[in-house]
């Protein structure tokens, strides 16, 4: 991956590699931002720039740095907190054995790489100890060596940490760009590509996370189950726990988000589920401004009983009767 690929960070980018141009690196940044946005693909490829042996500002992709960096195997890049899930809160906790082997690893001297990097995801998740232990790094850094805290959740960090790094904040993508993108270059179709920038509020990283997932799929049978009346199934719901029904009762917001704004007038460019444009002006005539508010009421309860572990056949037959408005 270069700089050049990454979509909608230009400025961030920029501030970047104006670090590398003019030798003036901070021994700590923070990256935050929305999940899926390319924060840490922006991080990796700063620790790739940094390194490449053809002093690109730009990484070459093609030395044996850039090469080993891509496949993760550079013993000069260290990686804490990084999650594969697509769900942030199934990121695990950041410990602070996590943070005493980063302690060790940056008081030695870079095997290979001109600076060692250490990229922490999901920064958020470090337990007082690690946050602590972390704190004294920040505070003595060694030379030549770099740490990258990445995070959606800045607000969750220690202020000490915070007002020891360099902040730079990434932003989405406006929502009608990222359709086009995935439309030319990911080969969504147009429904899709509608679907996914605004459900991904313009996240490029989550869209493509998403791509390979049943979710536009199953959030046109999660609207007929739930909504269409066909085969409406409850139990299966139930069954499947309480991360299902979490996902449910979002799509379900989005829908009578849709009819909301058809109701106030919005272009109907701003609609989610475009592609069932016509059953949303349909159902947006069965609805008052004040059978949605109480419906919104009933997802909002809903999901904040589910948080306080009520009963979820109770909180389902309860929501199914704020739903008829």
């Amino acid at each position: 991956m270069s700089f050049n690929l990454i979509k909608g960070q230009d400025k961030t980018i920029e501030f970047l590699k104006d670090y590398i141009r003019n030798n003036r690196l901070a021994s700590s940044y923070l990256f935050t931002g929305p999940e899926g946005i390319g924060k840490n693909l922006v991080a990796r490829t700063f620790a790739k720039a940094l390194n490449c042996e053809n002093n690109n500002l730009d990484p070459c992709n093609e030395c044996a740095s850039c090469l080993k960096m891509d496949k993760l195997s550079h013993p000069d890049l260290h990686l804490i907190g990084v999650s594969s899930a697509i769900e942030e809160d199934q990121s695990e906790a950041i410990k602070i054995e996590d943070i005493r082997q980063l302690q060790r690893e940056i008081n030695l001297k870079p095997y290979e790489a001109k600076t060692k990097i250490f990229i922490i995801d999901n920064a958020h998740q470090l337990t007082r100890e690690a946050a602590n232990a972390l704190l004294k790094v920040l505070e003595e850094p060694p030379s030549r060596s770099v740490i990258i805290l990445v995070t959606a959740k800045p607000a969750l960090l220690f202020k000490t940490i915070i007002s020891r790094c360099q902040i730079l904040k990434f932003s989405p993508l406006p929502r009608i760009e990222l359709k086009q993108i995935l439309k030319k270059e990911y080969n969504f179709d147009e429904n899709q590509a509608h679907f996914f920038a605004f459900f991904c509020e313009g996240r490029l990283g989550l869209a493509l996370r998403l791509k390979d997932t049943d979710i536009f799929r199953e959030k046109n049978r999660v609207i007929d189950d739930f909504l269409l009346g066909a085969n409406s199934n409850w139990d299966t719901s139930l069954a499947q726990g309480r991360e299902i029904i979490r996902k449910y009762l979002n799509i379900l917001a989005l829908w009578f988000r849709d009819i909301y704004l058809i109701k106030i007038g919005m272009p109907q460019s701003e609609i989610i589920n475009l592609d069932r444009k016509n059953e949303l002006l349909d159902s947006a005539k069965n609805y008052s401004f004040m059978g949605l508010d109480k419906i919104f009421k009933g997802i909002s309860d809903s999901l904040l009983y589910l948080e306080q572990n009520v009963n979820t056949k109770l909180l389902l037959s309860n929501f199914r009767l704020a739903l008829k408005g």
